[in-house]
């Protein structure tokens, strides 16, 4: 064969090859998540172009002020965001704004807002270039914009939306621009955005792949109506996707604005070894850092359908300038239950504990996980089949945050060169009402109170954690003015952002408390609560060298009573926290009860009480260690009762005086120190005593007990290896549970009257 018949035979050949790799594309059924892009947590590779830029700008300097001059439109953008948003997200600090790379590689994001939400967008970016590119019937042009919902294609869950502008220049693709606003409402089975009823991926609401909504900067309304008539509020959902377009729009402007000054070449070499010099710095850093394993495991108590232990076990392993997160052996995914989570929404909330707690002076972007690698069993509650329900993920991402952040915390706690403080486990959970149901104003509403942000602090190795401070996942968040939301909400908060008595992690520093909240509905005729948290009958966090957890948190409820009749009749009878309500029960004839703090949405009636309390900060070190002037610091305040301040801390003082006894203090210790001694045991003799062969059957128990390979999945005769599909977890519906119940006891006592 001649050279010229082999050149023909080869383009003969690639022809072929782009014949039917064109057919298979255009004839695809459907376009799922791409697990080529799903999986890959790292940077994309240099392009031709960026290696140009890069070539042609070397001035560290130039470059640092180019980033400093884009990260200033980028904050500028996300307060644009909160200012003008209106979902209460948006409002209270749940919502960020970033810039991309055009492979979609995030590399800056506003120094408020939650990384997490724009470290997920990379992997719709990538979507879009990868499929909608090319595609004539969709395009990437000037002008355009996406919106996304689906967590499986990169959100955290479906109650986020995030909206992506392409950003050009001389007719090339340079960069992109992203805002994400935490919506709340999207059609669920139930108000707000996170439906714990949901028991397919069809019952979570909106599934927004990532689409094109926008053209020439205009929004279409034919996509715009579709998604208005899908949900609850259809104004929330126009008013936040023309905010969403317009933040982007000035990130976009901020980009031009920087082309002209300094040129593409600059910003596009800014952008890109922004990302660079951060995986750099972290190799760097991981290197001080002692080679070896740090194992942590913690459970979660419930599916907020049903109690139960739910096992999160993390081995984090260090060698050389990389970490592996290995999650192996944690619980079985759960079939038919919203708390499964998705792996990249696990690495994104890793993603905010390296850049908030670990190393909060990096620049915020996705180069911080490129040396980090990423284990887990497939499927599982971490990593959940594509059709698996996800709505409620923070009942077992949050908990993988805080394993992995004790776990980072004992590797720290040894190294030379630190830069944050050694810290105990902030709170983790989202102890907060979601509402839904027809205002005073007759709008139709479905959201979530700013509450969720007011974590507790963990302790840190030389001082206090602080008090209802803000969420794991956002840093700079705001607590929301519950006046605002009166004026647009049918229900008041009672008692609001007050601290609740001996609610904190005790230890040589101990956490920082969480408040309580007292709300109760008025002015509605069809208005309803729920609540999507666990940790009432197990602790969400642990303390850290010898500090305590945090304390477990009921939902408290006072019914047949209208507050609002008493409040204008007697206003003495009320009480102005939970611990009085409850022990004191001033109403009389009303039904004083306690529950998980997860319950289905439920209308609520007039001047009925719903209570719970914000979570606090794990503990740091022995409480034994504390300093008896701060144990009675905090008494004074009211933050503990005389009852902890003597039982957990052994502090003898006046009581008229608060003045400590500091003879009589050191003796309690001191003999509190004997007991202990007298009470331990040989390591090999405890745990003999206190290591069981495998779970009770009397709490249904998920994940590995000995062997991580081996899981159980609700009971002790249902263990198989783990990953393993075949028996799929399905819980009962628990109103057929009761139901089932109910007809029993009424056969017996038919039975028994013959």
């Amino acid at each position: 064969m001649s050279s010229s018949e082999k050149v023909i035979e080869t383009v003969i050949a690639t022809e072929a090859q782009d014949a039917v790799a064109g057919f298979l594309r255009d004839t695809s059924l459907f376009l799922g998540p791409d697990p080529a892009i799903m999986e890959h947590h790292g940077l994309e590779p240099r392009t031709a172009f960026e290696a140009q830029c890069l070539e042609r700008e070397r001035d560290p300097t130039r470059l640092e002020t180019v980033r400093e001059r884009l990260l200033a439109g980028v904050n500028e953008s996300f307060e644009m965001l909160e200012s003008m948003g209106a979902a209460p997200g948006a409002k209270w600090g749940d919502c960020v704004s970033a810039i991309f790379t055009a492979s979609g590689d995030l590399s800056l994001a506003s120094t408020g807002g939650v990384v997490i939400f724009c470290n997920l967008v990379q992997y719709p970016i990538k979507f879009i270039n990868k499929y909608w590119a090319q595609d004539p019937t969709v395009g990437i042009r000037p002008g355009d914009a996406f919106i996304v919902n689906d967590a499986r294609y990169g959100q955290a869950h479906n109650t986020d939306q995030s909206m992506m502008l392409p950003i050009f220049h001389d007719g090339q693709l340079i960069a992109w621009a992203g805002a994400t606003v935490h919506e709340g409402e999207n059609g669920a089975v139930e108000p707000g955005g996170m439906p714990s009823a949901a028991e397919q991926i069809w019952d979570e609401g909106l599934k927004m792949s990532p689409f094109k909504v926008a053209e020439n900067y205009r929004l279409r309304r034919d996509l715009v109506t579709f998604l208005q008539n899908s949900m609850r509020e259809p104004k929330l959902q126009y008013a936040d996707m023309k905010v969403k377009l317009f933040v982007c729009r000035r990130v976009e402007q901020r980009v031009r604005e920087a082309i002209a000054e300094y040129g593409v070449e600059a910003i596009v070499a800014a952008l890109r070894s922004n990302l660079e010099d951060t995986e750099a710095e972290v190799r760097r850093r991981l290197q001080e850092w002692p080679d070896g394993t740090v194992r942590h495991a913690w459970w979660t108590d419930g599916t907020l359908r049903e109690n139960a232990l739910i096992k999160i076990n993390l081995e984090l392993q260090k060698r050389g300038d990389e970490l592996t997160f290995d999650y192996r052996g944690s619980s079985p995914e759960f079939t038919n239950r919203s708390n499964n989570s998705l792996d990249i929404t696990v690495k994104g909330m890793l993603a905010q504990l390296f850049l908030t707690f670990i190393w909060p002076d990096l620049p915020r972007n996705q180069g911080v996980l490129a040396p980090m690698k990423f284990v887990f069993d497939n499927p599982s509650i971490l990593k959940p089949a594509f059709g698996t329900p996800n709505a409620q993920s923070m009942m077992s991402v949050f908990t993988a945050w805080s394993v992995a952040q004790v776990a980072t915390m004992k590797f720290l706690y040894g190294v030379p060169v630190k830069y944050t403080r050694i810290m105990a486990p902030w709170f983790n959970m989202i102890n907060t009402f979601l509402f839904g149901g027809l205002t005073q104003h007759g709008e139709m509403v479905g959201n979530v109170c700013a509450d969720i942000n007011g974590m507790g602090g963990g302790a840190l190795a030389d001082r206090d954690g602080q008090h209802s401070c803000a969420p794991i996942f956002a840093t700079m968040a705001d607590l929301g003015e519950q006046e605002f939301m009166e004026e647009e909400m049918p229900f008041v908060q009672l008692v609001s952002k007050k601290l609740m008595r001996d609610n904190q992690g005790f230890g040589k520093q101990r956490g920082g408390s969480g408040y309580q909240m007292i709300l109760a509905m008025r002015d509605s005729p069809a208005f309803g609560f729920m609540l999507t948290a666990i940790g009432a009958k197990f602790p969400n966090i642990p303390g850290l060298f010898g500090g305590y957890g945090c304390p477990t948190y009921p939902l408290a409820r006072i019914r047949g009573v209208d507050v609002f009749e008493i409040l204008e009749r007697d206003p003495g009878r009320f009480r102005y926290s939970m611990e009085e309500l409850m022990n004191e029960r001033p109403f009389e004839g009303a039904q004083y009860s306690t529950h998980p703090m997860f319950i289905r949405y439920q209308l609520a009636r007039r001047g009925e009480l719903y209570m719970i309390a914000q979570g606090a900060g794990g503990g740091f070190g022995d409480p034994l260690e504390r300093d008896p002037r701060s144990v009675v610091r905090d008494l004074e305040e009211g933050l503990i009762s005389a009852d902890v301040a003597w039982r957990i801390y052994r502090v003898k003082y006046d009581p008229a005086t608060f003045v400590v006894d500091e003879q009589a203090t050191a003796e309690a210790r001191e003999s509190l120190r004997r007991e202990r001694i007298a009470q331990s045991l040989p390591f090999h003799e405890f745990t003999k005593q206190w290591t069981k062969p495998g779970p009770s059957s009397a709490v249904p128990y998920y994940g590995s007990w000995q062997d991580r390979s081996m899981v159980y999945a609700g009971s002790p005769d249902r263990y198989h290896p783990a990953g393993q599909v075949n028996p799929p977890v399905i819980v009962p519906n628990p109103l057929e549970v009761r139901i089932a119940e109910l007809e029993r006891d009424l056969a017996q006592l038919q039975a028994a009257r013959g």
